[in-house]
């Protein structure tokens, strides 16, 4: 799905929001003064044990809390929605979730390992019928994230983007990505896992405190392979984490794990190309991670 204020790096910065007076209001939260929580909650604002998150998309938002107050994974964390007074999960673009301590980690296998505990979960769960929804100009993160996804998966990667105009005016490290991404759909081969509703943005959102379980305030939901997931971890944690080479092939006996390893690199590559707030100093941290990937092909 994408966050609206991105961690540093990846995207240009923006300035988080704070919650009106009548969304606080509306939530019961009228004591304590809101404290700024930068990038781990999405920009949130804590007030007492909730946290407030502006969201970038109604349905999705509506839908993550509703599985998440009810979701139980072993060794983990969760953060639960906190309801507003008249039951809703969303009032004027903003959530509430139970606060959970916690800050990202470079923990990168304890992250995949969390990932394959939670998909175990997730499994049981439907597609969400938003997924299915086409986008329409002009373009949210939502729909940008969702073509990128498709390019990783479509015969002809990056085909809708580029009939919706959503490839214009584009930076030289956003078109060295589309070529990446045409080299690298050719080394595509079928696969035959099936796909699932699986978290697809777990790097640099799971929150650890110590020895406590790792934990999460969100899912954002796709339906892939669980593997893929796994996939986009290993990826962004190779492109910006500063993770060793090796954790690439740590996890090789996931299932069909270098073809979802490429389509993991496909779609990163695919929302530098697209993000109209990509910087070029993600880039390089793109190419090391396709390197990796060409030489595990």
């Amino acid at each position: 799905m994408g966050r609206r204020c991105p961690p540093t790096g990846r995207f240009d910065h923006c300035e988080p929001r704070r919650a009106p007076d009548h969304v606080l209001s509306t939530f019961g939260l009228d004591g304590p003064e809101p404290i700024a929580l930068g990038s781990d909650w999405d920009g949130g604002w804590r007030v007492g044990e909730v946290v407030l998150s502006l969201v970038a998309d109604h349905a999705r938002a509506a839908w993550s809390a509703k599985v998440r107050e009810n979701l139980y994974v072993e060794g983990m964390r969760l953060a639960r929605p906190f309801r507003a007074t008249d039951g809703r999960y969303v009032v004027s673009g903003w959530r509430a979730d139970t606060f959970i301590a916690g800050a990202p980690e470079p923990r990168f296998d304890e992250i995949v390992s969390l990932a394959n505990r939670l998909h175990e979960m997730t499994a049981k769960l439907d597609r969400p019928r938003f997924l299915l929804a086409s986008p329409v100009a002009p373009f949210t993160d939502v729909d940008i994230f969702g073509f990128a996804d498709r390019a990783a998966w479509e015969e002809h990667p990056l085909t809708v983007a580029r009939k919706m105009g959503a490839l214009i005016d584009l930076s030289p490290d956003a078109e060295h990505s589309v070529e990446l991404v045409r080299e690298l759909a050719a080394l595509r081969t079928p696969v035959a896992s099936s796909p699932q509703l699986v978290h697809g943005d777990l790097f640099g959102t799971v929150l650890f405190a110590g020895a406590a379980a790792p934990g999460i305030t969100d899912i954002t939901p796709y339906w892939r392979p669980a593997s893929w997931a796994a996939a986009v971890i290993v990826v962004d944690a190779l492109a910006w984490g500063g993770a060793d080479d090796d954790l690439l092939v740590r996890w090789r006996d996931l299932p069909e794990w270098p073809q979802m390893v490429l389509r993991a690199l496909i779609f990163r590559l695919s929302v530098h190309a697209l993000h109209p707030r990509s910087t070029a100093a993600a880039f390089p941290g793109l190419q090391h991670a396709t390197d990796l990937v060409r030489w595990l092909l």
